[in-house]
């Protein structure tokens, strides 16, 4: 336990009303209506990390909402309208979290996004390519226009086949910036934010809630949930915890690629940042040991990213690999977040289904909108 001071205390941790748990997107975002709603109120975001954790600052900041393949391997488990809810989810929180801090502020690029499909996977193009219609029509609702248009390959990309899917309508987001930005929001609302707290366990009394760490203990009178991936620490809910590996490459000298680009059902994703290729994915060649909320790299997955470095997206380019993490997603049987009243004054928004960009700010509302 801390060793605290009486200032401490009746400084942070005293009389509060509502506590956070994470400080990523949701919890932020959670924060900042629960400010507009209760502007008197004594508000604490609690983040085990130095820095935030999980999938908000670690993740490959694409504002996306589907890929064909995807929303297709969607359309398998789910209902039209369940597809059409996720994808206007997805829409909505992308502007909310533009409205909430500014598009420079997230230093949002609207290059477009791809799907590309490797030699091997013909069929699973071809398949998408006869379907294409029927998704642009489904999406046309929510943006009054078609969404995918078939185009060639101009990215010099070697083994993949001649043709791939483009989206006007995606774009790309710096995570730093970002986060910086609404953590700055959140401060100037007169929101506290603790780091390096890991909470352990809640219990919920008469008329407050009791929230126990490695670090200390504090009372609040209502408690949100919003750790995602590290939600099933906490709760018994659908959420398992998802690892996700992402390496970037040392600044290439005349590199031309620019936008998000999607391989494999969305299981692979890359895009152009500051000179770089930033890479991600994997988790689908080792799923068993990729279900875990601890954070390191797996050699299988990061040679499989090498290669499609090597002999895909950079054939023609000397390039070196500057740095490799991961990030901890939370997912589930369904893609549908779980935004829920647990108990009188307890909540939970969590299991963003590797969506968190998009979602995560309409998530943080819906969140503070629970009481």
């Amino acid at each position: 336990m801390m060793n605290l001071s009486y200032w401490e205390i009746k400084s942070w941790l005293n009389n509060i009303d509502f506590a956070i748990i994470g400080s990523g997107i949701v919890g932020l975002c959670c924060a900042l209506s629960l400010r507009k709603k209760f502007p008197e109120a004594k508000i604490v975001v609690f983040e085990k990390g130095v820095t935030p954790q999980g999938a908000s600052t670690k993740n490959a900041g694409f504002a996306c909402f589907g890929s064909p393949s995807e929303i297709i391997e969607d359309l398998k488990t789910h209902s039209e309208d369940e597809v059409l809810s996720l994808i206007k989810k997805r829409i909505d929180g992308l502007n909310q979290l533009k409205e909430l801090v500014g598009v420079k502020n997230i230093g949002y690029k609207n290059y477009g996004g791809y799907e590309i499909f490797q030699k091997k996977d013909l069929s699973i193009f071809e398949n998408c390519s006869s379907q294409i219609n029927y998704i642009n029509k489904l999406l046309f609702p929510l943006f009054n226009s078609s969404v995918f248009a078939i185009n060639k390959n101009h990215f010099d990309f070697q083994n993949i086949t001649k043709n791939f899917f483009f989206n006007s309508f995606e774009g790309q987001i710096d995570i730093g910036t970002m986060m910086e930005s609404l953590i700055r929001e959140v401060y100037s609302k007169k929101i506290k934010i603790l780091n390096s707290v890991d909470i352990l366990s809640f219990t919920e009394n008469n008329n407050n809630v009791e929230i126990n760490s490695k670090e200390l203990d504090f009372k609040c009178s209502k408690l949100f949930i919003a750790t995602n991936g590290f939600a099933n620490k906490l709760l018994k809910e659908d959420i398992k915890p998802a690892r996700a590996q992402v390496l970037i490459t040392n600044p290439i000298v005349g590199l031309k690629i620019k936008g998000t680009f999607h391989l494999d059902k969305g299981y692979y994703y890359f895009r152009n940042i500051d000179n770089r290729i930033l890479l991600g994915g994997g988790r689908n060649l080792d799923f068993k040991n990729e279900e875990t909320d601890s954070f390191g790299l797996n050699s299988k997955i990061q040679t499989r990213l090498d290669s499609l470095l090597k002999n895909v997206i950079l054939p023609k380019n000397e390039f070196t690999v500057d740095k490799r993490w991961s990030g901890i997603m939370g997912v589930g049987d369904k893609k549908i977040p779980v935004i829920k009243t647990i108990s009188e004054n307890v909540f939970c928004g969590v299991r963003l289904g590797g969506m968190g960009i998009a979602i995560g700010a309409s998530v943080g509302d819906e969140l503070a909108n629970k009481i």
